[in-house]
C-alpha cells in the first residue's frame, strides 16, 4: 500500500503485531520458516488446522448493502485436531458443515478490534468445511456507494479494502498475513454491473451478472479484494491494463501508459513477475489509500490522475510489492517493514530505470522530509522498524517508519556493499523466499548469512532494525533540482514577487519541496501574492493541493479559502490527504469547521478514513 509522494505519507497503509501472551498464544504456519512467530490479530490456530483453499459463492446485494452465500475451504489438520479457528466480526453464520455434514459452531467473545472466534468441530481426516454467511451493512471493509458517489452518476458501487485484518468483516477467514491459501469465487452481481477481483479477471461485461474467478498462487487473506461497479477495460500491453468506470478509464490509461514498462524494468531488476497479468482499477475517490496491491489487480485512487503522469511512482510501487509483500510477505504486522521498506526502495529503482536518477532523487529527498518529521512525533519505541503492537490497533503501524526508515536501512546496506552485490541479494531473497512468509528474525539471519559475512560488511544491523530513531549512518540524498528551488523560496522570503521567481518547468515533486519549505509566518499579503501567481488553491494536482491547503491553514489563509477546502476535503476520501488537513484545522482554531466539513463529508469516507478522522474531531470537542 502506498501514497505516491512519500513527502506527505501518512501511509496507510499496514500495520505491526508482536508476541503473543501467554494467554492467547496463536502461532502461525509460514511455508519454509525456521522460527515460530505468533499473531496476536488472529484467533487462528494454524498449528491445529489451516485452510489451504476458499472457494467463494457470494451475491451482491446493493438494495440491503449485504453481500451473502457460502465460502468453502479445504483444510490441513494436525493429527489431534479436534476444531478448527477462523477469525470473523459482525459476520451474520448460519450454518455450518464440516465434509457435507452439518455441525454445531461456537461464537466466541467479541473484542476490540478483532471480533469474535468461530470455532468449528472437526473428526479425524476431515478435509473440508463449508460456512453460510452473510455481512451486516456496516461491515467496515466493504464500502457501499450511492450512484451519486460516482464518477458516472447512474450505478452503485462497491469496493472492499482488507488490510489489515478487515478480511473478517466479509469473509469469515483465518485472518493473519503468515497463512497463505489460493481461491476460486464465483460473483453473482447486478446485471448492468461487473466484478473484479484480486485474481483472473474479466475484461468485458456479461449479460448474466455472473463473475467466476481462479487465484492459482498461495496469498494471505488481507490481499482478497473485490470490487463490483460500471467498470470497463483498457488495454495498456500485453500483460497491463487499466479498469475504471467509463468517463474515467481513458483518462487513466493516458495516465498509465508506461506501466507494461515498469513491469519490464521490476524484472530486470528482481526477477521474473509471478502473477501473470499486472492491471489496476482506478476506484472512486471514497478509496482511503493512494494504492493497494491487492495481486494482479492494484485497487488506485483517482487522485493520483494528474494528466501528466507526475503521480505514477504510486503505480511503480504497487507494482513492487508483486515481489516484496505479495510474493514475500511479513509473517506477522509487527514485521510491516518487511513489506513496505522493500517496496519504497524497489519503487524507487523502478523509477530511476525510467525516469532517471535526478528524478527519484527529489522523491528520495522528500521522503527523508516526511521521515524526519514523523521520528519527532512518534514515541521512541514506535520508531523501531520491528514494533511491538500487542494490545493495539493494527492501524497505529500506519507511518514512515516502515515506508521510509525500512528504505533507508536498505540504502544504507546498498551504499555498503555496492549496487550490483546488493541487487544479487535481493533477487536471490525474493526466488528463496517466494509464496512464503517472513519474520524480522528471519530475514536478518538470512541477511546475515547471504549479505553481510560473504561481504564481510560492518553494518549496525540491530540499531536500525530494534533502535529509535535515525542512525548516524542514515543516508541522506541531496536532490540537486531542489537546490534552485531552496534558492526561488529564500528569494520569496526576502521580498522577490512570486510571479518573478525562476519557476519554469517546474515538477509536482519542486513545487511540494517549494510549499514544504515556506514557514507558517507568511503574511495574508505573501500568500495572496503565490496564490494568484501560481493557482495553488485551485491547483488541479491533488498533492500540490493538499500541501498548500495544510500551510494555508496554519498560516490563517486557510479562512480565506475555507470553500475550496471544504470542496476538497468532502470529494476526496484518501486518508493521507485528510489527516493532516483535519488536523490543521483542528490545532489552528477551526476546531468548528473541521467539525462542520467532516459532517457533510462522512457519508463519502470508507471506514478507514472515518475512524482515523473521528479521532481527531472527537479531541477537538475535549
Amino acid at each position: 500500500m502506498k501514497t505516491i509522494l512519500p513527502v506527505i505519507l501518512i501511509t496507510l497503509l499496514c500495520m505491526s503485531l508482536v508476541q503473543c501472551k501467554k494467554d492467547n498464544k496463536t502461532p502461525m504456519i509460514q511455508s519454509g520458516a525456521t522460527q515460530e512467530a505468533h499473531d496476536v490479530h488472529s484467533f487462528a490456530q494454524p498449528d491445529k488446522a489451516v485452510i489451504t483453499h476458499l472457494s467463494l459463492d457470494l451475491a451482491i446485494d446493493f438494495d440491503q448493502k449485504k453481500i451473502s452465500g457460502t465460502a468453502t475451504y479445504d483444510i490441513k489438520e494436525a493429527p489431534a485436531a479436534d476444531s478448527i479457528i477462523f477469525d470473523t466480526r459482525d459476520l451474520d453464520i448460519t450454518k455450518v458443515t464440516v465434509d457435507g455434514a452439518e455441525v454445531a459452531f461456537t461464537l466466541g467473545t467479541t473484542k476490540e478490534w478483532l471480533g469474535q472466534a468461530l470455532s468449528i468441530p472437526l473428526q479425524a481426516g476431515s478435509k473440508k468445511v463449508e460456512i453460510t454467511y452473510a455481512t451486516r451493512p456496516g461491515a467496515e471493509a466493504l464500502q457501499w456507494l450511492e450512484p451519486s458517489q460516482t464518477a458516472g452518476k447512474k450505478f452503485p458501487y462497491l469496493f472492499t479494502q482488507g488490510q489489515a485484518i478487515l478480511t473478517r468483516t466479509w469473509i469469515p477467514i483465518q485472518d493473519s498475513p503468515g497463512i497463505r491459501l489460493t481461491y476460486d469465487a464465483r460473483i453473482t452481481v447486478p446485471k448492468d454491473l461487473m466484478a473484479v477481483m484480486s485474481a483472473t479477471n474479466p475484461q468485458t461485461k456479461n449479460a448474466e451478472g455472473v463473475y467466476t474467478f481462479k487465484m492459482d498462487q498461495p496469498i494471505p487473506g488481507y490481499l482478497i479484494a473485490l470490487a463490483v461497479g460500471d467498470i470497463e477495460f483498457r488495454p495498456i500491453g500485453d500483460r497491463t491494463g487499466v479498469y475504471s468506470e467509463p468517463s474515467v478509464v481513458d483518462k487513466a490509461a493516458a495516465e498509465f501508459v508506461d506501466m507494461q514498462k515498469m513491469v519490464e524494468a521490476a524484472e530486470a531488476l528482481y526477477g521474473p513477475y509471478k502473477w501473470e497479468r499486472y492491471d489496476v482499477i482506478v476506484l472512486p475517490p471514497s478509496f482511503p489509500f493512494g494504492g493497494m496491491e491487492n495481486p494482479r489487480l492494484t485497487f488506485a485512487t483517482p487522485t493520483i490522475l494528474a494528466g501528466d503522469k507526475s503521480l505514477v511512482a504510486l503505480i511503480a510501487h504497487e507494482l513492487a510489492h508483486s515481489w516484496s509483500g505479495n510474493l514475500v510477505t511479513n509473517a506477522t504486522w509487527n514485521d510491516f517493514w518487511l513489506n513496505e521498506g522493500f517496496t519504497v526502495y524497489f519503487e524507487t529503482r523502478i523509477m530511476e530505470a525510467l525516469y532517471g536518477k535526478s528524478y527519484t532523487d527529489m522523491l528520495t529527498s522528500l521522503g527523508y522530509q516526511s521521515l524526519v518529521e514523523t521520528v519527532k512525533e512518534l514515541k521512541p519505541e514506535d520508531t523501531h522498524l520491528f514494533l511491538d503492537l500487542d494490545g493495539r490497533n493494527p492501524d497505529d503501524g500506519m507511518n514512515d517508519i516502515a515506508y521510509e526508515k525500512g528504505a533507508h536501512f536498505l540504502r544504507m546496506l546498498e551504499e555498503k556493499a555496492g549496487r550490483p552485490t546488493f541487487d544479487a541479494f535481493l533477487k536471490s531473497y525474493f526466488q528463496d523466499h517466494q509464496f512464503e512468509s517472513m519474520t524480522t528474525a528471519q530475514f536478518l539471519e538470512y541477511l546475515q548469512a547471504h549479505l553481510i559475512e560473504p561481504n564481510h560488511l560492518d553494518v549496525n544491523v540491530d540499531e536500525w532494525v530494534y533502535g529509535p530513531g535515525l542512525p548516524a549512518n542514515c543516508p541522506v540524498v541531496v536532490a540537486e533540482r531542489f537546490i534552485n528551488v531552496d534558492a526561488q523560496a529564500k528569494a520569496f522570503l526576502n521580498g522577490t514577487t512570486a510571479g518573478t521567481l525562476e519557476t519554469k518547468n517546474w515538477s509536482t515533486h519542486e513545487w511540494l519541496h517549494f510549499i514544504l519549505a515556506l514557514p507558517d509566518s507568511l503574511s495574508n499579503a505573501q500568500m495572496k501574492d503565490l496564490d494568484s501567481s501560481f493557482g495553488f488553491t485551485k491547483s488541479g494536482n491533488s498533492e500540490i493541493a493538499d500541501a498548500w491547503y495544510k500551510l494555508a491553514i496554519k498560516q490563517g489563509y486557510g479562512k480565506d479559502i475555507l470553500p475550496d477546502i471544504r470542496h476538497f476535503l468532502v470529494e476526496v476520501g484518501r486518508r493521507k490527504f485528510l489527516t493532516p488537513l483535519y488536523t490543521a484545522m483542528v490545532e489552528s482554531g477551526m476546531k468548528d469547521q473541521a467539525r462542520s466539513i467532516y459532517e457533510d463529508a462522512r457519508p463519502n469516507y470508507h471506514s478507514v478514513a472515518r475512524n482515523t478522522i473521528e479521532k481527531i474531531v472527537s479531541a477537538a470537542n475535549d
